[in-house]
């Protein structure tokens, strides 16, 4: 194994020590379709989340969408298989692996130049999006697909949108405030955790959202799905968080000041 390989394998065993792993993963099963991370590893996804960053390119890959590395940049490395070809005894050709090696890409943090596609999203102006700010969450815009609209970041303190609306922001903001509540969240998907930011964020959208549409039956489903996951129907599983639930909402309703009196 080179040296190369070896640093990027204890970037993995490095963040496995320090906990971050488990989030890292979560966030990058969820791969974007448009970009060209889309077709790296798990593993590669998963580095490049850890380096800062949803979207990694090679230094040519930049250049053709009119981007260009920043001088001083440092790149990261990810992992490409070495395949050699070899034909059997039958004449067929067979592929082999027989290592790894070291690419250099670069984030898109460490670019200029023309926009990308996805950061002419516009979000609007939220409601509530001064909690986050105080307590220390940024909220940027970030590609998507149709298998995620967004996710809110434990490490980073970053809630990422793909979509402008509200009862997104709304969701993700309300997992920021159950690890407030509740201290440090399970990484993941958790059904618990997501019917208590899916029911925080219905009752939201009633209370400060601004949008016109109708979402109740959309966030019936989800919450229907991941009650589904503990065996439960959609109304008890309400009932179960819902104790949780409303301590979320006082939390992002009324800021932690006047909870605390």
């Amino acid at each position: 194994m080179n040296d190369k390989v070896k640093q990027v394998l204890n970037v993995i065993l490095d963040k496995f020590k320090s906990g971050d792993i488990p989030e890292a993963v979560a966030i990058s099963m969820y791969p974007i379709p448009e970009i060209p991370s889309a077709k790296w590893s798990l593993m590669n996804r998963t580095l490049m989340f850890l380096s800062g960053s949803m979207d990694g390119r090679g230094y040519k890959q930049w250049q053709q969408v009119d981007r260009f590395v920043k001088k001083g940049s440092k790149a990261f490395h990810i992992l490409v298989p070495f395949i050699k070809k070899h034909k059997d005894d039958q004449g067929d050709d067979k592929q082999f692996l027989i290592g790894f090696g070291c690419r250099p890409v670069f984030r898109k943090e460490d670019t200029d130049g023309k926009d990308l596609e996805y950061e002419t999203i516009e979000l609007p102006d939220l409601p509530l999006i001064e909690r986050a700010e105080e307590w220390g969450i940024s909220v940027r815009a970030i590609p998507g697909n149709y298998r995620y609209r967004g996710y809110y970041s434990f490490n980073r303190k970053e809630i990422a949108l793909a979509t402008p609306e509200e009862k997104t922001f709304f969701h993700e903001l309300s997992h920021a405030g159950h690890e407030k509540v509740k201290g440090r969240l399970k990484a993941g998907q958790d059904p618990l955790q997501e019917i208590v930011a899916e029911l925080s964020a219905a009752a939201l959208c009633k209370i400060v959202g601004k949008q016109g549409k109708d979402t109740s039956g959309n966030s019936y489903r989800y919450i229907e799905k991941y009650a589904e996951k503990i065996n439960m129907n959609p109304y008890k599983a309400c009932l179960k968080v819902m104790s949780e639930t409303e301590k979320v909402l006082n939390l992002i309703l009324k800021g932690e000041d006047e909870i605390a009196h």
